[in-house]
């Protein structure tokens, strides 16, 4: 099998996971991820990725727990059933106590550009986020070719402060998104995708040609 038919059918076959087997991720194995999520491209090459590794219950338990308290408190204001919020911290503190590895991906904007403005300074901003997306697709296709299963849980978007301070990171290190990683304990869902059509416009631009 060539290298383009390998990057093709990681693609192809990645899936969103997230249940795992209880298998330790191995040290050269993460790793192996996190050089693959530092080759991605960055504005101005910056690389404003940032990466913490959580491969013990410790931190993890401690992150969902600190996360899961967050959570009720902004259900709670929302004046969400105690009942529901209950199941969804469950859901959530599982999720994350139950992976095997866990990665938080944070920006770190220091080396951006910096303006004195509001536009520029948020297009800035939304560059940096931008790269760091990009990095961890590369993690996603790593770790798909490493035999391994992942998922994203933008959780930390909704309280940043609180895994900077729980896990007690660099307090420039803005979270963005957690990564679950290990072996799959169940086959993943296929989900439909949008045709081509429906979300690409060829010219002549006209957006009603999309439907």
């Amino acid at each position: 099998m060539t290298t383009d038919q390998k990057l093709a059918n990681a693609i192809g076959e990645r899936q969103s996971i997230r249940r795992y087997r209880p298998e330790t991720v191995e040290r050269p194995v993460i790793e192996r991820l996190l050089a693959a999520a530092a080759r991605a491209p960055s504005a101005h090459n910056r690389q404003p990725w940032r990466f913490a590794v959580l491969d013990d219950d410790a931190h993890k338990h401690k992150l969902a727990k600190a996360m899961g308290e967050q959570l009720r408190k902004d259900r709670t204001a929302d004046g969400d059933a105690p009942e529901t919020i209950k199941a969804d911290i469950a859901r959530s503190y599982a999720r994350i106590t139950e992976a095997p590895l866990v990665i938080v991906v944070c920006i770190d904007i220091q080396d951006m550009d910096h303006y004195p403005d509001k536009r520029r300074s948020d297009a800035e901003y939304l560059m940096a986020v931008q790269s760091t997306a990009m990095a961890t697709q590369n993690m996603l296709l790593a770790a798909q070719s490493e035999g391994l299963s992942a998922c994203i849980m933008c959780a930390p978007l909704f309280c940043p402060e609180i895994v900077t301070e729980t896990l007690k990171l660099p307090h420039e290190w803005l979270a963005q998104m957690l990564v679950t990683i290990g072996a799959a304990a169940q086959p993943g869902k296929n989900r439909a995708r949008l045709p081509l059509e429906k979300i690409t416009l060829w010219p002549p631009y006209d957006p009603r040609s999309t439907g």
